[in-house]
């Protein structure tokens, strides 16, 4: 006979992620109590990862765990918060203790790296669907937000965008022309992506706009300058292309996939003239991992510009309900 869903979570969920004295009742009961800080706000996120959709069939149990709580720590990033809580649905085709063991350890390990706790949460029968929400803090008016970029502010990202991509096509098998190293490391950074918590909690201080970069940095972009009421202008030959995605599918490719490519859960975001020096002496790029990407301008779309031209790209990003994967 298989486990009861409460020997389930007892076993495999109840000391998951980061002990914290703000958890009054945790996981076992109808809802936790929890106490946020004084002075602060509460800045709270929910993704869903459903098989076959956000993550291929048969993929490694522990990086499900780690994206889908990933997934979360990067917009609470996005918006300089910090993470404090998660709660957890689950929904399993079967209960395969194997297969919960490592899913668990996956999500375990990022939760204690960012000191977040585990509270609650549900599981259930059917199709592998993983929602997790996470709470975090940020002081009162200061939540970065997609709303604030001004003309002349630099455009900034995170990482090198398109890695999530390239990683995927290694993981459903349709990249073969790429070195074994290209392969390995564009597949870890597919599985296993970064969330930039530390650094959104720094840019508080610099950032005018932030966005969490998982439908491409184009559409996200666009997002942002949708909500800004201004243009975002991307340099086709500033985008920060890393080495294995150059060698996986030559310059050309390799940057439409850093516009276009979904899921690397990087930042972009914008920071007025005035504050760029202060940002470089504080947060160093090199130790930081970001580049400048673009510049703010009058309008209120995104494009990416080549030589002072404005280039063609009839893909913005990924959308789930118009683009099948």
């Amino acid at each position: 006979m298989g486990l009861s869903e409460f020997a389930l979570i007892d076993r495999f969920f109840r000391d998951c992620g980061a002990r914290r004295t703000d958890v009054s009742l945790g996981i076992g009961d109808d809802a936790a109590v929890l106490e946020p800080p004084p002075g602060k706000q509460i800045v709270a996120a929910i993704d869903t990862l459903v098989e076959g959709v956000h993550f291929p069939l048969h993929s490694p149990p522990a990086s499900v765990g780690h994206r889908a709580l990933a997934v979360n720590l990067s917009d609470l990033a996005a918006m300089g918060a910090e993470p404090a809580w998660a709660l957890l649905a689950l929904t399993l085709r079967e209960v395969n203790e194997s297969w919960l063991a490592e899913f668990s350890r996956g999500l375990d390990t990022l939760a204690r790296e960012h000191h977040v706790a585990l509270v609650g949460g549900d599981t259930t029968s059917g199709p592998l669907t993983v929602s997790i929400q996470v709470l975090g803090f940020v002081e009162p008016s200061r939540a970065l937000k997609r709303s604030g970029a001004n003309a002349g502010d630099l455009v900034f990202v995170t990482g090198s965008p398109g890695d999530s991509a390239g990683g995927l096509a290694v993981e459903l098998g349709s990249l073969h022309a790429a070195t074994q190293p290209a392969r390995t490391y564009l597949r870890e950074r597919f599985l296993f992506p970064t969330a930039r918590v530390a650094l959104g909690r720094r840019l508080l201080d610099f950032a005018s706009a932030c966005i969490d970069v998982s439908d491409g940095l184009l559409g996200d972009a666009g997002k942002l300058a949708h909500a800004s009421r201004c243009r975002v202008e991307l340099e086709y030959s500033k985008l920060p292309i890393s080495a294995a995605l150059l060698d996986a599918y030559g310059e050309q490719r390799a940057r439409e996939l850093s516009l276009s490519g979904g899921e690397d859960f990087e930042l972009c975001f914008t920071v007025p003239p005035s504050r760029i020096v202060d940002m470089e002496r504080a947060l160093p790029a090199e130790r930081w991992g970001y580049s400048r990407v673009g510049v703010i301008k009058q309008g209120t779309d995104a494009v990416v510009v080549d030589n002072g031209t404005v280039m063609d790209f009839s893909h913005s990003g990924y959308d789930h309900f118009s683009t099948v994967r």
